[in-house]
């Protein structure tokens, strides 16, 4: 089978590796933004507040995660729109966009437990399933767990008996390939459909996310597995596919060009795209900290600091994540 299928079972097949939940942080595979500090959140809340203040967005409208796993991203994110505007909490509306039942059960639990019976969420299946007026879309890492075509030297990766072969590249493939210069690496898949379901179904959006990559081609594989913290290329000899399918997660760094050239095609215009640390720090991050360190003790302040030189330092999350923000109006 070519790899996309392969790799979409990996992932999301039947006792696929997103299939149950997973842990994030020590004991999970890896660590995201969202697990190191809840002022990741705060920050992107606080840059939709600032939106909603300049009348670029809209205060009656929804609020949606997609990909959200236990819910810290948004439960981050409202708790500090309460702290800007306790009445936002009553004119957003909140969703999320999750298909697995175990992990839409866990989430529910963990907003409750953070909330109450005072916010509701509204589950939806899949992005295509959001039909409305205007909606803040966030997401953390989604579009590295898209499925990808692998492609070397005018030849498409098969899978066949645990092992991959190669054969001839369709000719869409490798105009696709010659348009953006690729001659060696992953070709993301379902980038054009994704964009074109939420450009569908929600009339106007700002759309949100970070993730690891870069925008351009580097004509080099990425792709690789991660197991409890260690990192083993695609093509490690070292690394067995029957050994790590649907067992461990499997990535790739995101190629923004395509992003963005998939949403553009659906009349979304780029506001922006930087490293995850000039974007924190824009969206206010700094000042979050300074807030917090008024009521914080010397311990707590430097706790939370420590997580934030984690998200902003350039030799940890700080550069090698992006950020982009669509928009359609």
């Amino acid at each position: 089978m070519y790899f996309s299928k392969y790799m979409n079972e990996w992932l999301y097949g039947e006792e696929g590796y997103y299939k149950t939940f997973k842990a994030i942080g020590k004991i999970g595979d890896f660590y995201t933004a969202v697990s190191t500090s809840r002022f990741f959140g705060a920050s992107i809340a606080n840059y939709f507040y600032q939106l909603l203040k300049d009348d670029k967005a809209n205060k009656d409208g929804w609020l949606i995660e997609i990909g959200a796993h236990q819910g810290y991203l948004l439960c981050d994110m409202i708790q500090w729109l309460y702290t800007c505007d306790p009445q936002l909490v009553k004119t957003l509306k909140f969703g999320i966009v999750e298909r697995q039942n175990e992990v839409r059960k866990a989430q529910l639990a963990y907003i409750h437990e953070r909330f109450g019976d005072d916010i509701e969420i509204t589950h939806f299946n899949d992005i295509s399933d959001v039909k409305v007026n205007y909606a803040f879309v966030v997401a953390n890492e989604i579009f590295d767990a898209f499925p990808c075509e692998l492609l070397r030297n005018g030849k498409v990766a098969l899978v066949i008996d645990d092992k991959i072969v190669w054969e001839d590249a369709t000719e869409k493939m490798l105009s696709w390939a010659k348009k953006h210069h690729l001659k060696q690496g992953e070709v993301a898949q379902g980038y054009e459909k994704f964009a074109n379901e939420m450009a569908t179904g929600i009339k106007k959006c700002d759309f949100v996310t970070f993730d690891y990559g870069e925008k351009y081609v580097r004509n080099d594989f990425s792709i690789r597995v991660y197991r409890s913290h260690e990192t083993f290329p695609l093509f490690d000899d070292d690394l067995v596919l029957c050994e790590s399918f649907k067992k461990d997660d499997i990535t790739y760094d995101v190629n923004f060009g395509h992003v963005s050239e998939a949403f553009e095609a659906e009349n979304f215009t780029e506001v922006l795209y930087e490293t995850q640390a000039r974007a924190l720090i824009r969206f206010g991050l700094i000042d979050i900290l300074e807030q917090f360190s008024k009521h914080a003790t010397q311990e707590q302040y430097a706790r939370e600091a420590d997580r934030i030189k984690t998200l902003i330092s350039p030799t940890m999350m700080g550069d090698r994540f992006k950020m982009i923000h669509l928009k359609k109006v």
